[in-house]
């Protein structure tokens, strides 16, 4: 359940590192953060992150991966797992996202990140929506790769890992710019969907990518609709499908 402990006060200007410090006082030690990547993205897996930062010091560089340059998050991703006390990743392929839905695909992958850590948490941060079912206490915190560190830690360890896993992908699939968009809806994506069709990767769920295969609309109440790069996804759970 989603609590903000009793007693825990954050103030606006309190930085990136507020939230831990603030925790830290009432004596929750060990604070993880966990986001995801690719969650808006029509192509590639989705990827989720979890991360415990060490009480002292701060990371050079950190800030919410979206943020961020290509270069200067690889660079902030080197200082975070070396840093880090704990860190984990879980790698969600497109044909679950598909079988599961974006939803329930990226709720089972956070929970299975924060799982994974080396060290249990006695407090969660997740970014924007709650993650019930992580053994812990958890706060939902609104933007909170841009306002908790732990969270933008682990924004900044999806995001360059399923970066790196589409660069891969582009280069089985030249066809489609994988390397450059990532997977998420551009023009040129689009164009590239137009010409060639879907590739093994694209994620059948998705309005846009059944269109470009031919497929018939997926019955109301499953169907996914598409964005921009890095764009907010709207998604209708499948028929008799439960909440994570």
């Amino acid at each position: 359940m989603s609590v903000r402990p009793k007693g825990v006060t954050v103030r606006r200007d309190a930085g990136l590192y507020g939230y831990e410090r603030a925790l830290r006082r009432r004596g929750m030690d060990v604070v993880a953060g966990a986001d995801e990547a690719g969650r808006g993205a029509c192509a590639g897996p989705l990827v989720a992150a979890a991360c415990v930062l060490r009480p002292y010091g701060e990371v050079p560089g950190l800030a919410d991966s979206k943020l961020l340059t290509a270069r200067a998050r690889e660079r902030c991703y080197e200082q975070v797992v070396r840093r880090a006390l704990s860190w984990s990743v879980v790698v969600v392929g497109h044909e679950d996202c598909d079988r599961l839905g974006m939803h329930v695909a990226n709720v089972q992958a956070l929970r299975r990140a924060v799982a994974l850590l080396d060290v249990r948490p006695d407090y969660v941060l997740t970014d924007g929506f709650p993650v019930d079912g992580l053994g812990t206490p958890t706060l939902a915190v609104w933007k909170g790769d841009r306002v908790a560190a732990c969270v933008a830690a682990a924004s900044v360890i999806a995001k360059v890992t399923r970066d790196r896993i589409m660069t891969d992908l582009d280069a089985v699939h030249p066809a489609y710019g994988f390397a450059v968009h990532k997977g998420y809806v551009t023009q040129e994506h689009t164009e590239a969907l137009a010409a060639h069709g879907p590739s093994p990767v694209h994620r059948l769920r998705y309005v846009n990518v059944r269109r470009a295969a031919g497929l018939d609309p997926l019955p109301e109440g499953r169907v996914l609709t598409t964005g921009g790069h890095n764009g907010a996804r709207t998604e209708r759970r499948p028929s008799g499908e439960e909440p994570a």
